[in-house]
């Protein structure tokens, strides 16, 4: 399979990747013609997915199963109008159909917009209005249906109301019910250019309203690095990356990436994360390979990790977040695996990682993925240099590389904004090393200036978090008539120190940042709470806070 899309599919080191990563890119590509049903004709007996629950339930897919699921979807999606084109909003949090119809709709040249399961009315009316979704397939949990109808007198472009399961409410299709009696699939004679819309993800939003994200049919092949090289899957590999399907991690960890390496994904649909339930789900099923937030690693080195069975783990890969080193240290501890970090946003795939030829540095996100051509610039635009922090952008040539967004959908300004004098700016701080290695520091607005020093969430938030009290944590300013700005820490405690919250703590953690740090860098305040404020896919809503502490809630 790889050979049909890279001049060279082994590297062995960080130069021969730099030297030549080079894509074979084939006319109008189509991830679900050019790779899954490629699969099904070489491999077709081959496990495509290992779908459970929470409840029990388990499937078991080929790629030949797939493929025919995949037809039949389509053929049913086209019987009801939909096609090249159309803007469809996928909201089946991990129901086993989201893979069939992500697919099924490549097929067809439809625009899929996955979405999460926890929107209100207000942000369904949002996203049809400004996408002009025509058509919206959901799970049949009551929250979701009863939103969805609520928006209905405000989305006049949504034509189509399709829910999945066994209580299907009134004025909803039941797909289930339906979908066999629909007629032979025939491949329309032309789905898509490579330039064309395939994709769209409406950013979590860590301030203000949610942009679209518009991505082209190359957008999977930039995913292509990210499961054959950054995950090191293969076929044989068993692959968790734990992810809400409405994110756009999920086709980070659970999609493209995964299926070019022929590997195995491995889904675990639930309703409440619990580490000692996931344990058991990789220990049951033996996957081979692991990629999850920061936050979910904290959580699982909180168990007592000799009471499972992990020996068919190889691999741990970790983004969403920057990983704090304390994590890193632990897990490595425990299970004798490193935890290979990853970065990118919703607008790109990968562009900063740590490959399996390289020796990780716990907290950095390593180097740049080769398809990407990354710099640090100054607030002038001037390149920083070494041990510098400055924002992560992406220069853009000729060509835009594969894998970068195309624009915010219908937002002129917006793409403007971020995308101007040839480079894409991520809005994203970080400082490289001598080595090449790259340090997160934070968001462009989340930096702290204090006293006359500028200070990066975190690099205190790693201090802290090697605290044993610690689990998770977040770090803002708060205005300062003196200092300008102050450090603020809102921290959530382990179970076992909640009792313990109050002055003393206040004072042992704040002496504890000052030893693992530059002491000016030490929270004059903190507040303990019972959780975070994140965004849908995770992120820690540090906006939020400092609303809150400014009286804006």
């Amino acid at each position: 399979m790889l050979e049909r899309f890279l001049k060279q599919t082994h590297f062995d080191s960080v130069e021969d990747y730099n030297k030549n990563l080079e894509f074979i890119i084939p006319e109008n590509f189509n991830f679900a013609y050019d790779v899954m049903d490629v699969w099904a004709e070489e491999k077709p007996e081959g496990l495509a997915i290992l779908w459970t629950n929470d409840q029990g339930a388990e499937i078991r897919t080929t790629f030949k199963q797939l493929k025919e699921q995949t037809d039949q979807a389509a053929s049913y999606l086209m019987s009801l109008g939909i096609g090249k084109n159309d803007p469809v909003m996928l909201i089946l949090k991990r129901r086993y159909e989201w893979w069939v119809i992500m697919l099924a709709l490549c097929k067809i040249g439809a625009i899929v917009i996955p979405a999460t399961h926890m929107l209100t009315k207000h942000d369904i009316v949002y996203r049809n209005t400004r996408a002009s979704v025509k058509a919206i397939i959901c799970v049949d949990d009551p929250y979701v249906t009863g939103q969805i109808q609520l928006a209905k007198d405000e989305s006049p472009t949504v034509s189509q109301y399709i829910a999945i399961g066994n209580n299907i409410p009134d004025g909803f299709r039941d797909y289930l019910g339906e979908i066999g009696s629909a007629p032979q699939f025939v491949r329309p004679a032309f789905v898509n250019t490579n330039d064309d819309t395939m994709l769209m993800y409406f950013t979590s939003g860590t301030s203000g309203e949610p942009k679209m994200v518009a991505h082209d049919y190359l957008y999977a092949m930039g995913h292509l690095t990210t499961g054959v090289f950054w995950h090191n899957l293969h076929e044989g590999s068993l692959h968790l990356t734990v992810a809400d399907t409405g994110w756009g991690k999920a086709v980070w960890g659970k999609f493209y990436g995964q299926w070019f390496a022929g590997a195995t994904v491995f889904v675990f649909d639930h309703e409440k994360f619990n580490a000692d339930t996931l344990l058991r789900q990789m220990e049951k099923y033996r996957v081979t390979s692991f990629c999850a937030p920061p936050t979910i690693y904290r959580f699982m080195i909180r168990e007592d990790l000799s009471k499972y069975d992990l020996s068919s783990l190889e691999y741990c890969c970790t983004a969403g977040e920057a990983l704090n080193p304390a994590v890193f240290d632990k897990l490595k501890e425990l299970i004798g695996l490193n935890i290979m970090e990853g970065f990118g946003q919703t607008e790109t795939t990968m562009t900063l990682g740590t490959f399996p030829w390289m020796t990780p540095k716990p907290g950095s996100m390593g180097i740049p993925n080769a398809q990407y051509d990354i710099d640090l610039l100054r607030a002038d635009g001037t390149s920083c240099e070494d041990g510098e922090k400055g924002e992560i952008v992406i220069r853009v040539g000729d060509r835009k590389p594969i894998g970068l967004f195309k624009c915010y959908y219908r937002d002129e300004e917006k793409t403007r904004e971020a995308w101007h004098n040839g480079y894409y700016h991520t809005g994203d701080m970080a400082w490289r090393d001598e080595d090449g290695y790259y340090w997160f520091e934070g968001r462009i607005d989340d930096v702290i200036k204090s006293s006359g020093y500028r200070i990066g969430p975190f690099e205190v938030e790693s201090a802290l978090m090697t605290h044993p009290a610690v689990v998770e944590c977040a770090i803002t300013g708060v205005p300062d008539d003196i200092r300008g700005m102050v450090v603020k820490a809102t921290v959530v405690l382990g179970k076992e120190w909640k009792d313990k919250a109050g002055d003393d703590l206040v004072k042992e953690l704040q002496q504890h940042v000052k030893r693992e740090t530059a002491p000016y860098k030490y929270p004059r305040i903190v507040e303990f709470v019972d959780e975070l404020p994140k965004t849908i896919s995770g992120k820690i809503r540090r906006v939020e806070i400092r609303q809150k502490d400014a009286g804006k809630e």
